[in-house]
């Protein structure tokens, strides 16, 4: 076994290789950029080596800066996690070049499958399933539009060697057909290098069904059981479960053996995932092959009490696999919740901030969490904004949901938008209760998933209220004891006001609504007038925001967080939001200048596709942002005239700054020409 590994990444995935490598007994290299500098994964290592600015391709995807570190450190092997080098045939050689174990497939078996194509070739001689497809070398658009209406739409363009939704469109009918494969071939070059794609049939209401395989250089070969991943947003897994719900064991033992046989086709060695999609009959189909861990591993492990990356640990070191077929087992149901910085209301957009707050439900057998950022980290535009995976596990399906409801209940993070309560609405969706899980189930849902927002309960916002008034307390009791004359009136907590009633009012901002709580002081607790009616608060305030409350006799935790103004406020499995308002100084608020288009989010500026004094119509693209490895497009708002351009392809903006601006062109100063 190694005495020393370097791990080339960073995040959760980096942190999550150091645990194991930990209990193993092996010491581990962490490599950092510029702005990963303070980041967990570098403490959570033996030692940590700086290799680069912050961009991703001058530091995690230098591989020369990788391996110089491997051998100035003495590490014996290299662990490239998931993302970055993982599915790299050309890093995996040159690791194998200059003597260092690559931890994963041979270069020939990344290669195989780096080609979605290729692979699908190889699927069929090796008898898998296959969608109907278009997967050939030639690429012009004619050919393959022409295989578009061969298939029949709608079709699914995909990058031919990427994966994680870039480079991919739905197209629906034959006239958005050169516009989606322009996008696609942009986002797969950029993301990728290689604006190669293949074209395939769109299957109406698909499962994403994956097996989890592993392979060992003496020729054993298994599959660790399927993971259903079909809850997504812009084609990426956001909840995944195992096992998938619905699978009979006829099915299950059919999956399994296709999966192993796609291993065995190429030569397979180490962790693998191989991806079907299902149709509405059951019947399923190969999709791809990811030669790498996967994000959502942990729900494997939980089901079989499988360390999958000791696994890879003890077959790059040569070692055989710890279990056969006929020894594993599936125990019991896990969920895993991918945690983003992200905002569902708009349209899942990326966002940055500094982790002002961080609490977490405790870990124990039942939930366990992974991740790569702590309480004052920041989320930056430099990589993937997720903050961590919720893993859940329990004896049966029902119980694990109800587990995973209440972990995202008890998981709050303040100082950056995030995904949590969109999360928790998927869990709670009685249509995903039952299992019925399909590709499209955030759209077909999304009325309910992505609501409008509504008021806050008054049970929020009496918890909200007795926060406030039990801060003022404390800061009262704290002003009496410091000063000369503790028993000043103006030390008093109990709203003490000369000639009139003793009662505080409080207001908070909902979104636009203004919302009003009188208190009114009473010898043993506040009587609230809230929105919908009395009530008796009082309660135990904790220095990290836990609130024992008891209202109207009924005792309930609650949980305030507080960023400036801003309240997060959990009380059971319910949260919401509220500023902290001040009516005297209302009216401070920001207004865009009427007619600009502002970025939506820190990017880089891909291309800009009009110039001042151009005509637009509403609708018509006028730029592509990049962020976060996604690809925006920014688009006219109305009819107009094109008045000024701030930036051009390769600069840098921040959210909020003004792109460009159209004017309306009924203003226009065109004069018409002069007869001759």
């Amino acid at each position: 076994m190694f005495d020393k590994i370097l791990i080339a990444n960073r995040g959760e995935i980096a942190c999550r290789i150091a645990r194991t490598c930990r209990a193993m007994g092996i010491a581990t290299v962490a490599v950092y950029s510029e702005a990963d500098a303070d980041a967990m994964h570098v403490q959570a290592c033996d030692e940590a080596w700086f290799i680069g600015p912050p961009a991703a391709r001058e530091s995690y995807l230098d591989t020369e800066r990788i391996l110089a570190v491997a051998r100035r450190s003495g590490a014996r092997a290299i662990h490239p996690g998931y993302g970055f080098l993982s599915e790299n045939a050309g890093f995996a050689r040159a690791c194998r070049e200059t003597g260092v174990v690559f931890i994963g497939p041979p270069p020939e078996a990344i290669e195989a499958m780096g080609s979605k194509s290729a692979a699908k070739a190889i699927m069929e001689r090796a008898g898998v399933p296959l969608v109907p497809g278009y997967h050939g070398d030639e690429q012009s658009p004619e050919r393959l539009a022409e295989a578009a209406e061969r298939i029949g739409y709608p079709v699914l363009i995909k990058a031919s060697a990427g994966g994680g939704g870039k480079g991919m469109r739905r197209v629906d009918e034959a006239r958005e057909f050169a516009g989606a494969l322009t996008a696609a071939q942009r986002e797969a070059r950029s993301a990728f290098g290689d604006e190669k794609v293949l074209v395939e049939k769109y299957l109406l209401a698909p499962r994403h069904v994956e097996v989890q395989v592993f392979a060992d250089d003496a020729g054993n070969a298994v599959h660790l059981f399927e993971r259903d991943c079909s809850i997504q947003r812009r084609h990426q897994k956001v909840i995944e479960e195992a096992p998938a719900p619905g699978l009979d064991e006829a099915l299950r033992r059919e999956m399994g053996e296709a999966a192993v046989a796609a291993a065995r086709a190429i030569g397979y060695v180490g962790a693998g995932t191989v991806e079907f999609i299902m149709d509405a009959r059951g019947s399923f189909h190969f999709m791809e092959m990811n030669t790498r861990l996967q994000v959502e591993h942990p729900v494997t492990e939980l089901i079989t009490g499988e360390d999958l990356v000791a696994w890879q640990l003890v077959v790059a070191a040569g070692g055989t696999l710890p279990r056969s077929q006929d020894e594993l087992r599936i125990e019991g149901h896990a969920f895993e919740a991918r945690i983003y910085a992200e905002d569902p209301h708009r349209e899942f957009l990326p966002a940055t901030g500094t982790i002002r707050h961080l609490r977490t439900p405790p870990e124990d057998r039942h939930v366990r969490i992974d991740t790569g950022v702590r309480e004052g980290d920041s989320i930056t535009v430099h990589y993937d904004p997720m903050i961590a995976k919720l893993a859940v596990w329990d004896r049966n399906r029902p119980m694990a949901l109800q587990r995973l409801r209440r972990a995202l209940a008890q998981y709050l993070v303040v100082g950056t938008v995030t995904n949590t309560r969109f999360l928790a609405r998927v869990a709670a969706h009685p249509a995903f209760a039952e299992g019925g899980v399909d590709t499209g189930f955030i759209d077909s849902h999304r009325d309910s998933l992505l609501p409008p927002a509504i008021p806050v309960s008054d049970r929020l916002l009496a918890a909200a209220a007795l926060y406030e008034l039990l801060t003022v307390d404390r800061r009262a009791l704290a002003t009496a004891m410091d000063s000369g004359d503790p028993y000043s009136p103006w030390h008093l907590t109990d709203g003490w006001r000369p000639n009139s009633d003793n009662y505080h009012t409080l207001h908070f901002l909902d979104g636009d609504g203004d919302l009003q709580v009188v208190a009114h002081y009473r010898d043993d607790c506040f009587l609230l007038e809230l929105p919908g009616g009395e009530a008796r608060a009082n309660g135990d305030l904790h220095a990290d925001g836990r609130l024992r409350m008891r209202l109207d006799g009924v005792y309930l935790d609650a949980m305030v967080l507080q960023d400036g103004p801003n309240r997060i406020v959990v009380v059971g499995e319910e949260s919401g939001s509220l500023v902290v308002h001040d009516p005297l100084v209302a009216g401070m608020e920001d207004e865009l200048r009427e007619g600009s288009l502002t970025a939506p989010m820190p990017g880089v500026v891909l291309d800009v596709s009009v110039r001042p004094g151009d005509r637009v119509s509403e609708g018509d693209a006028l730029l592509v942002l990049e962020a976060m490895k996604m690809e925006y497009t920014i688009r006219a708002f109305a009819d107009g005239i094109v008045e000024h351009v701030n930036f051009a392809p390769g600069d840098q903006v921040e959210e909020g700054a003004e792109l460009l601006s159209i004017g309306d062109p009924s203003e226009s100063s065109e004069s018409p020409a002069e007869d001759s």
